[in-house]
């Protein structure tokens, strides 16, 4: 079961990407407003949890993190939250380096974290 199955209990979108363009907050938006990187979700549309949904997204693409089922994503603004337990300091090490790569991350935080 992938990252986002597990986490959200949704099934990767077709056009699911980590890093979209951010739509447009209204369409007839003259200011041509867009979503909050943080919010901005998998197909680009505005969502709530969407940095969380993106990070677990770039967590499937990497199937090395495959087998972790005990690492939890969320999300508190533009920070994304990472809860549970890692095998090793350098997985953990990796997936801080990939969250951290994902738009509209401006940190990691990993002190809910136990390795080993």
């Amino acid at each position: 079961m992938g990252w986002l199955q597990r986490l959200f209990g949704m099934e990767k979108p077709e056009d699911a990407q980590v890093n979209p363009e951010p739509s447009l907050v209204a369409e007839n938006s003259a200011e041509g407003e867009t979503t909050p990187l943080e919010r901005v979700g998998l197909n680009g549309e505005y969502d709530q949890s969407g940095l969380a949904k993106r990070v677990a997204l770039a967590f499937d693409v990497d199937s090395s993190f495959d087998d972790i089922d005990t690492l939890y994503v969320a999300q508190t603004g533009s920070t994304v939250v990472l809860k549970g337990s890692v095998p090793s300091q350098d997985i953990l090490d990796q997936m801080v380096q990939i969250a951290s790569g994902v738009s509209g991350a401006t940190d990691v935080t990993t002190d809910q974290v136990t390795v080993g």
